[in-house]
């Protein structure tokens, strides 16, 4: 299954976005904490290269804490900052704010050597589309300020957004890139709705998802259902597990497919599986020595 997904709006959410990037002073890159990797434009990073950049990691409560906290390392690692947090928690809207501050106050500090007075900082908020966005524009100003929705290209056009203090944010249209080189990054995005369904066959989506699953959460998985998830096993067969179930029978006792494949996608986007996250860094280390 091979996917491909770029619509004609993110050709011009990309020419909008390096268009905008001279107003303002920093960039704040939001991730899945899910896939930190590969829910990463590769284009956007281009893009902002020269601009200070905060990587904040999005939904960690959806992801597992120990690749998390590897991934966080790799970034810093690189030169990356990095900031963990949850869109939906109120302790972790106000932590950001408090960096924000000192953020602030460090670009301050460098204009004011150049004899330049800063009375607002600007920063601009991209990531790809459904990583949580608007709904933490929403968390930071207490109200709903950027349209929200639990499926990707909600936002329409660029948003300028005031914030207690000197923070103001610049938000733009969640955008991908042209092309998926690596498929693995493509059904990664898929799994996590980063890609519409509607233009997926979900059925073999789900199935590339168990096969995942069984190789980097196969005891969520045996928990969530209680079926034999061995990685050894066929995923066609887990499949058939689950569908039986969860009553997910068609006439002459055979899965209905569709059914079980929707049913296996919304519990695990709704963390009901637990705290899985699918890329891991071993395996980018080991792809790139080989390479």
């Amino acid at each position: 299954m091979n996917i491909n997904w770029f619509p004609g709006h993110m050709k011009k959410t990309r020419e909008l976005i390096q268009a905008n990037l001279k107003l303002v002073d920093l960039v704040i890159e939001l991730v899945d904490a899910r896939i930190p990797f590969s829910s990463r434009n590769p284009e956007m990073q281009i893009l902002a290269k020269g601009k200070r950049r905060i990587l904040l990691f999005n939904k960690c409560d959806l992801a597992d804490p120990q690749r998390t906290k590897e991934w966080k390392e790799f970034y810093e690692a690189q030169g990356e900052t990095v900031f963990l947090m949850s869109a939906l928690s109120p302790k972790d809207i106000a932590r950001f704010m408090r960096f924000m501050d000192q953020i602030g106050e460090e670009q301050q500090k460098k204009k004011e050597s150049k004899g330049i007075i800063l009375n607002q900082v600007r920063a601009m908020i991209i990531g790809i589309p459904n990583v949580g966005k608007s709904t933490f524009i929403n968390s930071l100003v207490g109200k709903k300020s950027a349209k929200t929705g639990n499926r990707p290209g909600v936002t329409k056009g660029k948003q300028w957004i005031k914030l207690p203090g000197r923070l103001q944010l610049l938000d733009t249209p969640g955008v991908l890139w042209p092309k998926f080189n690596d498929q693995r990054v493509a059904r990664h995005l898929a799994f996590t709705g980063a890609i519409r369904d509607d233009i997926m066959d979900t059925e073999t989506l789900a199935l590339r998802m168990i096969e995942r699953l069984q190789v980097v959460a196969v005891n969520a998985l045996e928990s969530r259902y209680p079926v034999d998830a061995n990685p050894e096993r066929p995923a066609i067969e887990v499949m058939d597990d689950i569908a039986k179930q969860r009553g997910c029978i068609l006439r002459g006792n055979e899965p209905d497919y569709t059914r079980v494949a929707n049913v296996i996608l919304e519990e695990y986007r709704k963390g009901k599986m637990g705290r899985i996250t699918f890329d891991r860094v071993e395996e980018m280390r080991d792809e790139n020595e080989s390479s």
